[in-house]
């Protein structure tokens, strides 16, 4: 039943057509030359036919063969396009959060990025991960630095307000049942020059996922993701990138309205 399987897959996929049809055809003439059914003259006609047929998905094969040659070699003489791994959006990022047991946030005010992922924190918090975010501090002049890089440099105060926003979601995702303990909040003076979101940072498994901040433009941040066996180097170089944020954030406290300290 496998190969049937297989064979259906591939049928509703559209792929290795010229193959299924080569065999049927084949299948069919055979049949016909045993039976006597058609002539000769058919039966040479349908066989060039095939013939023809294969060569053709030959051919195919070997212009995906020659692509993904060139493409390797491109590759290989840092040739690639940035298309290639630069992107609008984090693919997978809930999914990916569901599964981690360690995360890590960096952001100016992440608002956007808590809103979509505080269920899940919860979630993921009450179940013993530990959740680490750092973000600009309302109460300094970041607000004033992230509205300067932006392309409304005279509103600071929508910057406070979304800080606003996302540190109420901190708050309560720190206090929820279960979740005390598990959630640390640092604030930055400084706006930091990346966003970044690492998932188990410490485990082969793990990623982290990089927003190139855009300065004065509202055309969207690039994205870009590195994985531990494939970018090694990088991928060292962005966790050790937030552990030197990290340090420099002022731990959230009863000052800035959470109940308890959120250090971990």
């Amino acid at each position: 039943m496998r190969p049937l399987r297989r064979i259906r897959a591939d049928l509703l996929a559209g792929q290795n057509l010229e193959i299924y049809t080569t065999a049927l055809l084949s299948l069919v003439l055979a049949v016909l030359g045993v039976l006597g059914t058609v002539g000769g003259d058919v039966l040479a006609a349908a066989t060039l036919a095939t013939l023809a047929l294969l060569a053709g998905g030959m051919l195919g094969s070997r212009r995906q063969v020659a692509e993904l040659t060139a493409e390797l070699r491109a590759r290989g003489k840092g040739e690639l396009s940035v298309e290639d791994f630069l992107g609008k959006g984090k693919a997978d990022l809930l999914e990916h959060v569901r599964a981690a047991q360690d995360i890590r946030i960096v952001g100016v005010t992440l608002s956007r990025t808590l809103r979509d992922l505080v269920d899940e924190l919860q979630r993921k918090a009450r179940a013993g991960a530990v959740v680490k975010v750092a973000l600009i501090d309302p109460a300094g002049s970041a607000a004033e630095e992230a509205a300067r890089r932006s392309t409304i440099p005279d509103r600071a105060g929508m910057y406070r307000n979304r800080l606003r926003s996302s540190v109420d979601l901190l708050r309560e995702l720190a206090e929820k049942p279960g979740a005390q303990g598990r959630v640390e909040v640092r604030f930055l003076d400084f706006v930091p020059a990346f966003g970044l979101v690492l998932l188990d940072p410490l485990r082969p498994g793990g990623r982290i996922h990089v927003d190139i901040y855009s300065h004065s433009s509202a055309s969207g941040d690039a994205v870009f993701t590195v994985l531990p066996r494939r970018d090694g180097e990088w991928f060292d170089h962005f966790r050790t990138e937030f552990d030197s944020v990290w340090e420099q954030g002022r731990p959230a406290g009863a000052a800035d309205g959470f109940a308890v300290t959120t250090a971990v």
